[in-house]
């Protein structure tokens, strides 16, 4: 009778795998820049460039480690408009078919950040466009929306490369938030679900503050990742600040995405 009840259980998902268990990548800022835990590199790395050679920590990025003023400790300070090349290697340590990505921000996009585009994080090695997972803030409108772009290969998905904003196959692929809860009082948490990317049927789900924003399905294209070269990109021209940085090895369930916005963690 007791096998019975159990296995009942494990069929409604009750004793599913803990979540927390399933981390690849977690960087808190706690105590340095490097990352707690990590299936592959652990340092965080700067550049002038995304295309110049980049070497560990922030010297001269103008990016700061902050060692108090996170959520529970140290935090990613981006003070000015971030222009330079600041990321963790992804090879090892990102799920790049099927995963979660998680993070925190802390800004008010309409106050803090510059004039142009904002992405707080890619997930690339070459372009926002061609091979990439990335969240952004628009650059116009007002309030700034908020929007999730999940891309495969450029020539796959964008064969005349048409310019962006006005190709409806750009457009029609993002999960666009109107009005984004973020602000400089409160950390707002940021969760990207997807799976089966590359596949022919690719799915990318957003989440703030454990509440889903929309799903993309039907990603078709190929996702020519450079597996060696692609990077976690964070705070492209970005100002405010990034905490909690983690991945897990399979697209979490909306249950546990609230859970790890909820700060169980």
């Amino acid at each position: 009778m007791r096998f019975l009840l159990l296995f009942s259980l494990c069929l409604t998902g009750l004793c599913a795998a803990n979540w927390k268990k399933e981390v690849l990548f977690r960087a808190t800022f706690d105590g340095g820049t490097a990352a707690q835990i990590g299936v592959g590199d652990k340092n965080l790395y700067s550049a002038p460039t995304y295309k110049d050679k980049a070497v560990p920590g922030l010297e001269g990025s103008g990016v700061e480690w902050a060692t108090t003023g996170g959520r529970k400790g140290g935090a990613l300070k981006f003070p000015v408009k971030n222009t330079k090349a600041v990321f963790f290697k992804a090879h090892g340590n990102v799920g790049l078919q099927a995963g979660t990505l998680s993070f925190w921000l802390k800004l008010d996009p309409d106050q803090d950040l510059a004039p142009g585009f904002c992405d707080p994080l890619q997930l690339t090695d070459k372009a926002y466009n061609n091979s990439a997972i990335w969240v952004d803030f628009t650059k116009d409108d007002k309030p700034r929306h908020f929007r999730l772009g999940v891309f495969g290969a450029l020539k796959a998905w964008n064969p005349t490369n048409a310019e962006s904003d006005k190709n409806p196959d750009f457009n029609n692929r993002l999960v666009v938030v109107n009005k984004p809860p973020f602000t400089r009082d409160a950390w707002t948490h940021v969760a990207i679900v997807y799976s089966g990317l590359g596949e022919g049927a690719g799915t990318a789900t957003l989440y703030v503050n454990g509440q889903s924003q929309g799903t993309k399905t039907g990603i078709k294209e190929i996702f020519d990742w450079d597996k060696v070269n692609t990077t976690i990109r964070l705070g492209v021209n970005y100002v405010g600040l990034m905490d909690d940085i983690a991945t897990f090895r399979r697209p979490l369930t909306e249950k546990e995405v609230k859970e790890l916005a909820g700060g169980k963690w």
